[in-house]
């Protein structure tokens, strides 16, 4: 970390050091970390979501390059929210399944679970390869109303969701599924189940991190609409 500054006063932010993007070749990237010292409240978590934060772990982070402002903050209203044919038959496809909260992940399948994902879907990532430590600094490190969706088909753990109840939302932190079974569309199956339980909890919307155009990892998020965007510090719709 090589700065500091603070937000209102009370909240120190840290800024890495210039590191390569991991999304865009040729470009280099730098990030603001809300200062790890704090505890993630529910409050504090609400409040830097909607000034385009995103936790990962214990952090709370935004990018902040100087160069480029793809990676685009982005959030579903889900009272507007209907399904296409599409997503409607992802659902149909995925009926079969049995889906547990839980506050905490017990046991070593969420891990297995999770390096068989990073193997095959993210070996070009930062992520890769996955460790035991790596997945309980950033899966099994919450915040307070962090939860997860963990997804069964019988009795087999296929799929974990990673969630963040907000004042006014549901945050998708991050969802990882087996990758063999393509055909369930499990991330798709992911969102649309943080959906309905975001309407189930009378909450506005689902915060779905970041988006930046032309980026194949991040392609699904803009086929959720409407979608709103943040830009120039306003979220603004995109039907």
């Amino acid at each position: 970390m090589n700065s500091k500054s603070e937000i209102n006063e009370t909240i120190k932010l840290f800024r890495t050091a210039v590191h390569p993007c991991s999304y865009k070749e040729d470009e280099s990237a730098a990030t603001v970390f809300v200062d790890p010292e704090l505890t993630i409240t529910q409050h504090l978590n609400s409040r830097l979501s909607a000034l385009g934060y995103r936790r990962s772990g214990v952090h709370l982070y935004r990018p902040d390059c100087e160069s480029c402002r793809a990676c685009i903050s982005c959030r579903l209203p889900v009272a507007q929210f209907k399904r296409s044919r599409r997503f409607q038959r992802i659902w149909n496809r995925n009926s079969d399944l049995r889906v547990e909260v839980c506050s905490e992940l017990n046991g070593e399948d969420a891990y297995f679970l999770y390096q068989e994902y990073i193997e095959k879907r993210h070996s070009d990532g930062d992520m890769y390869p996955a460790t035991p430590e790596q997945f309980n600094a950033f899966i099994r490190s919450n915040a307070e109303g962090s939860q997860y969706y963990c997804f069964y088909l019988e009795e087999k753990l296929i799929a974990v969701a990673v969630s963040d109840v907000l004042d006014s939302g549901l945050s998708a932190v991050y969802t990882f599924f087996d990758p063999t079974l393509a055909k369930r569309s499990l991330g798709n199956f992911a969102i649309l189940w943080q959906i309905e339980q975001a309407r189930a909890r009378r909450l506005d919307y689902l915060y779905l991190g970041y988006w930046i155009k032309n980026c194949a990892k991040m392609d699904y998020k803009s086929t959720f609409r409407p979608l709103e965007m943040l830009i120039e510090g306003k979220w603004l719709l995109v039907k």
